[in-house]
């Protein structure tokens, strides 16, 4: 047990997420650490309160339950440090929060998460903060949309609901160049597939309610930095008071035993599903960056390691005024497929997407873009369901 710090280091993925997070000697030898709750923390001395010298002070700044999950999650996303969040748009505005002031401009990807969208154009934008939407193929040409007041670069890779591919090294590069902090919502890869902060980012963002959750019952985010942003992040936090609940927290600890295994098999499933997708003659395209012939393939096979179960496929119709109705005859078919928002869970979801707020990706012209949630169900079941639904459609 002396080593096993240094020999998690060396393991495999699967071994890791066995064990990190949680040293059972500083529980009494228990596998899994206890949950703590705790709102009042209380101190020997007047001394030690007001200097705060001990390691709990407050339930808000942290229990042993909730830095069991921050330790594990460190040690997957190789940051100094993380704070976790009540959901996943907590875990992209608390960052923006945190590294924004009235005046500063932020360059959002147009494919970015739709709350989040939401939060610029109001919130931040009340704030006094300019926030300008860029393409998400821009690469290293995003230099030339760097003014001075630029502080703050958000990725997000794949983009939501349409997946494009972004080159994070070569972004992250130019906008070090001007000294922005590049923040990131790798939800859709987890640190399993890809880890940002060895891209460049500074901010690693994820929806733990999605992969590490696993079973579509619990809501968190987490925010990881390096070790340059994390004073900052970690003040923002505290002054904001915003924190994950113990409770949460030992369920995401939980689900990430099992995350590794989890994404594998929403990995082969998906990839079946979105090749048998792209050989029929009623889908137009195939919106998967797994694929050969999505067109953000090669930054994705260069720099990820796998991908998750989440993609979507534009149902090919005749016309616009058939867009609506043919959805919906598709998807009111489904048996298996629920229809219902988020995703990582282990059931199969489906939903119709609405990207009316795009700036520069404008919605596909083919027809509308079911997005599909592939869960941990047989393969072939799945595909019967989906070929109910294209029944349904070819007839509405």
């Amino acid at each position: 047990m002396r080593d096993r710090k240094e020999m998690l280091a060396a393991a495999g993925t699967d071994t890791r997420l066995c064990h990190v997070g949680n040293d059972p000697m500083s529980y009494y030898g228990f596998v899994n650490p206890p949950v703590v709750h705790a709102s009042t923390v209380l101190f020997p001395d007047v001394q030690t309160m007001e200097t705060r010298s001990q390691k709990y002070t407050y339930g808000t700044r942290g229990t042993p339950t909730t830095d069991a999950l921050c330790e594990a999650i460190d040690e997957l996303e190789g940051s100094a440090g993380t704070i976790l969040v009540p959901s996943g748009l907590a875990a992209i505005t608390v960052p923006f929060l945190a590294f924004l002031s009235p005046g500063d401009h932020a360059l959002i990807v147009d494919s970015v998460y739709g709350p989040c969208r939401h939060f610029c154009d109001t919130m931040l934008t009340r704030l006094g903060v300019t926030v300008e939407y860029y393409d998400p193929d821009i690469g290293s040409g995003i230099e030339a949309q760097i003014r001075p007041n630029t502080k703050l670069v958000h990725t997000e890779a794949p983009g939501s609901n349409t997946f494009e591919m972004q080159d994070i090294r070569a972004i992250s590069e130019a906008a070090h160049r001007h000294g922005c902090v590049v923040t990131m919502d790798n939800t859709w890869a987890t640190p399993i597939y890809f880890k940002p902060l060895d891209f460049g980012v500074d901010v690693s963002i994820h929806a733990a309610t999605k992969y590490p959750s696993g079973h579509s019952d619990i809501l968190m985010g987490t925010v990881s930095a390096n070790a340059a942003h994390w004073p900052q992040l970690k003040e923002a936090n505290g002054t904001l008071g915003i924190c994950g609940s113990p409770d949460d927290s030992y369920m995401i600890l939980r689900g990430l035993r099992t995350m590794n295994l989890r994404l594998e098999h929403h990995n082969r499933s998906a990839l079946a599903v979105a090749r048998w997708l792209e050989a029929r003659d009623d889908v137009a395209r195939v919106l998967h960056p797994g694929l050969p012939s999505f067109p953000g393939h090669d930054i994705w096979k260069r720099d990820f390691k796998g991908a998750s179960g989440i993609f979507s496929f534009v149902l090919k119709v005749d016309d616009r005024e058939s867009f609506k109705p043919k959805a919906r005859a598709f998807l009111n078919e489904l048996s298996l497929f629920g229809l219902g928002y988020s995703w990582g869970g282990y059931e199969s979801l489906a939903v119709m997407v609405d990207l009316s707020d795009r700036k520069i990706r404008k919605a596909p012209a083919e027809g509308p873009v079911i997005r599909l949630q592939i869960g941990l169900e047989n393969v072939e079941d799945i595909i019967a369901d989906l070929e109910r639904g294209f029944r349904a459609a070819a007839g509405a």
